[in-house]
């Protein structure tokens, strides 16, 4: 089994067990490295951590660093969004993850950030309402984000690099292989290729009964691979029970 899991939320931030109960679930799985990677504060964003919270997030896993030390490595990290502007100095590493599009409220002319992942029915209104009702064009504006994720956040994991398929194995809101949709994910995967940094293949939403496959899509990590992209395994947990899910079943992907 794969003996380490890096991506991981708390109830510091919208997961649902606190570090020490994240820890010991790792631990009594046999895991030899576990890391904790709250969502960065973003001023929109009603999931991540508060600036409060941060802190005390921080805290609390350097404490736990020290329980388990000499029995389990305790990994002090973050999931930095892409419109996160707190810093992430002081952490152990770093995801970079896009959770949001920046856009222009035709209402208002103001910039707005509708999510791509919170509900199915959230992405929908945010198609009708900025991308004239086009899923493609989403899916599009998505990926031209994701291709600088690595060099906004500098960080050491790329996280779901095709979250905007979240919704697709219950409701095929768009075809993942018409030419726009491969041309859009190719133009990002290489761009990030360049950077050297490892995507992780995210389990996540299969815990959570949206997917039957990872993150990213079997054709992605294919072509990741052939090109010699480095790949990691991550659960994504955000409970205590999902620890290293499903691991022994998918680590082979890697």
């Amino acid at each position: 089994m794969i003996a380490t899991d890096l991506h991981t939320h708390t109830t510091y931030c919208d997961g649902k067990n606190t570090p020490a109960e994240m820890a010991a679930a790792a631990y009594a799985r046999g895991f030899s490295r576990f890391g904790m990677s709250g969502h960065s504060y973003v001023a929109f964003d009603t999931c991540c951590m508060s600036k409060e919270n941060t802190e005390l997030y921080r805290a609390e896993v350097q404490r736990l660093k020290k329980e388990y030390e000499g029995r389990m490595e305790i990994l002090l990290g973050v999931e930095q969004d892409f419109y996160s502007e707190m810093p992430t100095e002081g952490y152990d590493y770093v995801i970079g993850s896009v959770h949001y599009l920046k856009v222009t409220d035709p209402d208002t002319g103001e910039a707005c950030y509708p999510a791509i992942d919170d509900t199915e029915e959230i992405l929908k209104a945010a198609c009708e309402k900025y991308f004239a009702g086009v899923m493609l064009s989403v899916a599009e504006a998505y990926y031209e984000t994701v291709a600088q994720v690595a060099e906004k956040t500098n960080c050491d994991i790329i996280g779901h690099v095709d979250l905007i398929t979240k919704y697709i194995e219950k409701d095929p809101l768009f075809d993942t292989g018409d030419p726009r949709y491969v041309a859009a994910w190719k133009k990002a995967v290489d761009r990030l290729l360049t950077c050297g940094k490892p995507f992780e293949v995210n389990v996540g939403a299969i815990a959570r009964g949206y997917r039957t496959t990872p993150y990213p899509a079997p054709e992605i990590i294919a072509y990741i691979k052939e090109r010699g992209g480095k790949l990691v395994l991550s659960s994504d947990s955000h409970s205590a029970e999902n620890v290293g899910f499903e691991f022994e079943k998918w680590g082979e992907m890697i």
